[in-house]
């Protein structure tokens, strides 16, 4: 019998407070990406639907005018999606329900982790679109 080992990954977290289906639906809501995701300027959805499932495919435009393929590749509703974009397997996202909101975690490949402080600085950005009183009712607006 072949074991097959798990990918080597790296990954960046951070611990939000605000509750973990909020921070979920801001993270499967393809267009709210470019608020938080610095790499992303726009997503154009394949099947005109903005929320994610495993198999969604669409095409993103990358902060530098590259618009590229992408596909859903791994999703656990309410836990973890990860994508490949351009059929380069990219980001993983995690989100874990704490006590005081949830932990969020992004994952990158083994030949990625120069791309560890965007994602950093992407959760900075989601920590501020869920805070505050507005988030019940979904994102806010950034403020950096």
């Amino acid at each position: 019998m072949v074991q097959r080992r798990a990918p080597v990954t790296f990954s960046v977290s951070r611990r939000i407070a605000a509750p973990a289906d909020v921070v979920w639906r801001l993270l499967t809501d393809t267009g709210q990406w470019p608020a938080w995701g610095s790499s992303i300027a726009g997503v154009q959805p394949a099947a005109g639907s903005a929320r994610l499932a495993l198999g969604s495919r669409g095409r993103v435009r990358t902060a530098v005018g590259v618009t590229l393929p992408y596909t859903v590749t791994g999703f656990d509703p309410g836990t973890y999606w990860s994508w490949s974009v351009a059929g380069i397997p990219a980001t993983g996202h995690r989100v874990t329900p704490q006590p005081d909101g949830c932990l969020v975690t992004f994952t990158v490949p083994w030949w990625a982790p120069a791309y560890l402080p965007v994602c950093a600085v992407a959760l900075r950005r989601i920590e501020r679109l869920v805070a505050g009183p507005e988030s019940s009712a979904g994102p806010g607006p950034v403020r950096e």
